[in-house]
């Protein structure tokens, strides 16, 4: 898809990424904040000046094709990767110069691209690691909290994780995350490499997960899945925001369906 195809913001309403974003469940408690970040790869700058917002209770998207900076968004809040200038706000409190393991005990999880579960560690053990951050504190709840959500790895308690499926690693990965208790949980291709049916699955446990107080931000190359869950979203083009709307109006944009939705 060219970037032609997506430049003209005005053939249909649509909020620019330089308007306030769509109200949502509740907008006057911003849980995360990201104001003006750059983000550099050496010399190659992957996010060029993003500022966005979620709030509490949200599930929040961020929609575009590969190459676009959605993972290096995903990572520049997380900590896995520094941004050069920008303000990264969690519960307003700045954190893009902490150390990516202490923000997991400030309320944030990150569920990252491609799973990377500890293969020679049993599920259960995968779990604990989850619960790093609080090792003193009893986790059974937390425990049958993940099973209840991913029956399949109560069943696989004691298997390796190594010799999981595909969908039983996802599910694994999201379930070590919200071991740490997180207030905002960051998912990153929850989908990938996943069956239909494998995907109808997990996007309705993310529901479920928002519903029981997480908020989610959710990078996801299935846009339509996404869109269909999300209550915000975001679309990146090149390393910067370039729609911001409600995800149904998303959804509903010309442009958003002809590049991203598969419509022609």
């Amino acid at each position: 898809m060219t970037d032609e195809r997506m430049t003209d913001t005005t053939a249909t309403p649509m909020t620019s990424a330089a308007t306030a974003p769509a109200a949502s469940p509740n907008p006057r408690t911003m849980v995360l904040e990201l104001e003006d970040v750059h983000t550099f790869y050496g010399n190659i700058e992957a996010i060029k000046g993003i500022s966005l917002e979620v709030a509490a209770g949200e599930i929040v998207t961020l929609i575009g094709s590969n190459g676009a900076g959605k993972t290096t968004t995903l990572r520049t809040i997380s900590g896995t990767h520094r941004p050069r200038t920008g303000v990264v706000r969690l519960n307003g409190q700045e954190i893009q110069s902490l150390p990516a393991h202490e923000l997991v005990s400030h309320g944030l999880a990150h569920a990252p691209e491609g799973r990377r579960v500890f293969s020679r560690m049993t599920v259960f053990e995968n779990l604990q690691m989850g619960a790093f951050s609080r090792p003193k504190e009893p986790m059974d709840a937390d425990v049958t909290r993940v099973f209840d959500l991913f029956p399949r790895l109560r069943e696989r308690r004691s298997q390796k994780a190594g010799t999981l499926s595909g969908g039983e690693q996802q599910m694994l990965a999201i379930g070590r995350a919200l071991m740490a208790r997180p207030t905002v949980l960051l998912l990153d291709e929850p989908s990938m490499g996943l069956s239909p049916i494998l995907t109808e699955q997990i996007f309705t446990i993310i529901t479920d997960i928002n519903a029981q107080g997480t908020t989610v931000l959710l990078v996801e190359q299935n846009a339509l899945m996404a869109l269909n869950v999300a209550h915000r979203g975001y679309v990146l083009q090149t390393g910067k925001i370039l729609l911001a709307d409600t995800a149904a109006n998303l959804a509903a944009n010309e442009q958003v369906r002809q590049a991203y939705l598969g419509e022609i």
